[in-house]
């Protein structure tokens, strides 16, 4: 027996019937948006956290005559008290040190700007440009190895470590990289990735060449281990800073020059049409993603950083919406890759680059198996 479905009486009271069920679920929970704006809110407040954390631990260095220092320390150490019931609770002795809130505040810190330009990176499908960066800034290690050899007990190195000096000229060897790959880019007539598979391969090669060189001539007193896999501790307090610094600059600039950005990163030639000065942003894009390389370095080592630039845009990907969805999603799975990854480091006494990597691979699985996606297709908002 068939049932007339065209009645518009029956249709009205329907859809009315629909936009109730609708209104009763919305009313029930907070929507999709609101948890990604509160999961972006409390990401915000945690890197506040651990920004204030590492003001605080620089602080207490500062001059008698600025009369902080004593405020300062009183602050940090509260710091640390939380970090001893943490470890009351948790069975552990490590969260009560400085180096291990030092490790937390640069990977909370990494995980937040690494997604924000991979965002960019990945939809340009530039993704391996991270990778070829991150072979830079093991030239740029090497580099920074030597000079601190050399330099090591002199008026040079008389305000910084050497694990300081380290990071900072590997950081300006990068960002110099950075811009040799663009430009040899747009001066050769060859395949759009032959440029970076020269610098890639280049690069490590020189760098591999300056450290066999070095260790003949000089005592290297750094482990260079763990600027290839990472590690909890070389995270040092000058780097901790720049880490800081730059997620604060690398912040204000994607907020600052978003829209062009945007405007480039879907449609380059419509872009110069309009007269943005697209060389310029593309340097500034590939420049910032050298500094986070060099940054996210210390705790993912030099072989896995540009994992933290794609996995968790990756997995956003396969679920957002839109391209500012993207950004805010992404962040939060790069923040969730890196807290997982690092309890399972210290539960598990693993590498932590390892482990965030696998944590943010078993995120993008995840979100494969419950996406109903395909391909990506996402608006350009």
């Amino acid at each position: 027996m068939s049932h007339d479905t065209n009645n518009p009486a029956e249709a009205t009271d329907a859809a009315g019937e629909s936009v109730g069920v609708r209104a009763r679920l919305h009313a029930v929970g907070p929507s999709r948006t609101q948890l990604e704006l509160g999961g972006i809110a409390a990401t915000a407040l945690l890197a506040m956290a651990m920004i204030a954390f590492i003001t605080l631990d620089w602080l207490r260095g500062a001059p008698a005559w600025l009369g902080v220092a004593p405020h300062a320390e009183f602050l940090f150490s509260q710091f640390l008290i939380v970090g001893m019931w943490m470890d009351f609770y948790l069975g552990t002795n490590i969260f009560q040190h400085p180096f291990m809130w030092r490790a937390i505040a640069t990977g909370v810190l990494i995980g937040i700007v690494a997604p924000l330009v991979g965002t960019y990176l990945v939809h340009r499908q530039m993704a391996l440009i991270g990778e070829t960066l991150a072979h830079t800034a093991f030239a740029g290690v090497a580099v920074g190895l030597i000079f601190v050899a050399f330099a090591e007990g002199t008026m040079l190195l008389s305000h910084v470590s050497n694990s300081g000096a380290l990071i900072l000229i590997a950081m300006v060897v990068s960002a110099l990289g950075a811009i040799g790959l663009q430009w040899l880019t747009a001066k050769t007539n060859t395949y759009g990735d032959v440029p970076i598979a020269i610098v890639l391969s280049g690069s490590f090669a020189v760098g591999t060449l300056l450290i066999s060189w070095g260790r003949e001539r000089v005592s290297m007193a750094i482990d260079i281990e763990g600027f290839l896999f990472g590690s909890l501790t070389i995270v040092t307090v000058e780097g901790a800073r720049m880490v800081a610094f730059l997620t604060i600059v690398v912040v204000a600039v994607i907020v600052l020059t978003y829209k062009q950005l945007l405007f480039i990163t879907f449609d380059e030639q419509a872009a110069r049409v309009a007269r943005l000065n697209v060389d310029g942003y593309n340097t500034l894009l590939i420049v910032m993603t050298a500094v986070v390389v060099v940054g996210a370095m210390q705790i993912l080592g030099v072989i896995l950083v540009a994992a933290m630039l794609v996995l968790p845009v990756a997995t956003a990907s396969q679920i957002a919406r839109s391209f500012r969805e993207t950004l805010y999603l992404s962040v939060l799975f790069g923040q969730a890759a890196v807290i997982g990854g690092l309890a399972f480091a210290i539960w598990a006494s693993l590498p932590p680059g390892g482990s965030i990597v696998v944590v943010a691979i078993g995120f993008y699985l995840l979100a494969i198996v419950l996406s109903d996606r395909s391909g990506m297709s996402i608006s350009m908002h």
